[in-house]
């Protein structure tokens, strides 16, 4: 089985940074497209940015030019930028991967993943 796990998030004033991590174990062979989402109280889960296995990204326009998404394929990881934090961007930041790997059965499958969470708060 594969799994994702974040860090990175915590507290930060308006105008902070933050740097979020995820990392994927297991047996993998392959990792494909890597994302972060988000989901404020009371709201849904929508996609902030978007990694392809060659490095093509695309972001929400309200997180354009304020958040840059990177990967090391060598490590497994998706990282997400955060700048110019604002109390709006205040939410839990999931990870999200779809990741080629070998399951329980010993047969390679293509699977979505999805980490733990890690909370951001923007706030004074």
């Amino acid at each position: 089985q594969v799994q994702l796990v974040e860090s990175g998030g915590g507290l930060v004033q308006p105008g902070g940074s933050l740097r979020l991590s995820c990392a994927a174990s297991g047996t993998i062979f392959r990792i494909n497209d890597m994302g972060w989402y988000r989901q404020a109280p009371g709201k849904q889960r929508w996609l902030v940015a978007r990694i392809t296995s060659g490095g093509t990204t695309n972001f929400a326009e309200s997180v354009k030019g304020r958040f840059t998404i990177s990967r090391d394929n060598a490590m497994n990881t998706v990282y997400l930028q955060v700048n110019s934090l604002k109390p709006e961007d205040t939410a839990v930041y999931y990870c999200n991967a779809d990741v080629y790997h070998m399951d329980s059965d010993y047969v390679p499958r293509e699977s979505d993943y999805w980490g733990q969470g890690t909370q951001v708060t923007v706030s004074t």
